[in-house]
């Protein structure tokens, strides 16, 4: 019986720990690595593998798959899959997985620093003592904390560590998530939502949902306009998520007050973009999910990801369990091995 394959085709130029490559070996997988651009090196490198193995990168495409000759499962490190083909992933019963344990503690973070920064007006009180004015009367908040309304689009693994954080400030919480049962919502202490309801009464509304065709400019004029004037929109998601052109007119406009964003629908950011000439405007570079511990982390969840589904396990985060029958016979029981953590 041939080893089980993981062909890591997509690494975005990063290097492969050490630790990695022996504690896949000490696991009995046959593990290849090569930066795939071409259909022509994923049938090289990938034909042969259990699993295809890729970061950022889009090298996986629909009329590439059929190259991917032995593959069952597709690994997306990370927490969004809008770089793969899922439909079509799906519809030749591969497993799609991915690792969102692996940013979810940094990017929920990340969404409550933006919205602190907008609502206290830090970076532009930062900015302005810089400059040698010290003066407190200038960039005075609109916004209070306690007592105000948080909306939550999606309630994945960010959304719901998003809710369990921002809880203690004496919130409500309003949640929208079409696929998630509500009693789960209720029962991480939040109220469940329309789409509608949670735009029209939230001061701010934290974005959290996957980039997929439904989603695409989800945020678009209609739902600014019928948010708040002062309302504030964090988007630490993906950027086509908002119609950025509209979210740029709402925020010139008036229809929304300010937003908080660490994705642009075009990355990087243009420098003549016009979010960047807004006063009302707090952008980072697509940072949400780094840290110290980031590459440990990615590489963690995605080592255990390949243990767990080699020796039978489902892994932790399968998209498509429900669409698939899988490959191999995958046992509902957790994967037992922790795999070794980098000590840098």
């Amino acid at each position: 019986m041939r080893p089980f394959q993981a062909a890591l085709v997509g690494l975005l130029g990063e290097e492969v720990p050490e630790w990695v490559r022996r504690a896949l070996r000490d696991g009995g997988i046959d593990f290849v690595q090569h930066e795939c651009h071409t259909r022509e090196d994923l049938e090289q490198y990938a034909a042969a593998a259990d699993l295809v193995w890729v970061w950022g990168s889009r090298v996986i495409t629909g009329d590439r798959l059929d190259a991917l000759k032995k593959c069952g499962a597709i690994l997306r490190t990370g927490t969004g899959t809008d770089n793969v083909p899922e439909a079509e992933i799906t519809a030749r019963n591969i497993l799609l997985t991915n690792t969102p344990e692996a940013v979810a503690e940094e990017v929920s973070d990340h969404a409550i620093a933006l919205l602190f920064s907008v609502i206290r007006q830090t970076a532009a009180q930062d900015a302005l003592v810089r400059a040698g004015v010290w003066e407190r009367r200038i960039h005075k908040t609109r916004w209070h904390l306690r007592g105000s309304t948080l909306g939550v689009l999606g309630f994945g693994h960010i959304a719901r560590l998003l809710v369990r954080k921002m809880s203690q400030f004496e919130l409500k919480i309003l949640v929208h998530d079409p696929y998630m049962a509500p009693e789960r919502i209720t029962q991480a202490g939040a109220e469940p939502a329309s789409f509608e309801r949670v735009l029209a009464e939230s001061d701010f509304v934290s974005v959290h949902v996957p980039l997929k065709p439904e989603t695409r400019h989800l945020i678009g004029e209609r739902a600014l306009r019928s948010m708040k004037p002062h309302a504030v929109l964090i988007n630490t998601a993906r950027g086509p998520v908002v119609d950025e052109a509209a979210l740029i007119r709402g925020l010139t406009e008036g229809w929304i007050g300010a937003a908080g964003l660490d994705v642009c629908e075009e990355e990087p950011i243009a420098k003549d973009n016009p979010l960047l000439k807004l006063d009302n405007v707090v952008l980072t570079p697509h940072t949400a999910g780094y840290s110290d511990i980031f590459y440990d982390c990615f590489w963690r969840y995605s080592v255990e990801t390949v243990l767990a589904i080699a020796n039978g396990f489902w892994p932790r985060s399968p998209l498509n369990r429900r669409e698939i029958t899988p490959r191999w016979a995958l046992a509902d029981a957790t994967w037992p091995a922790e795999p070794p953590r980098y000590a840098p």
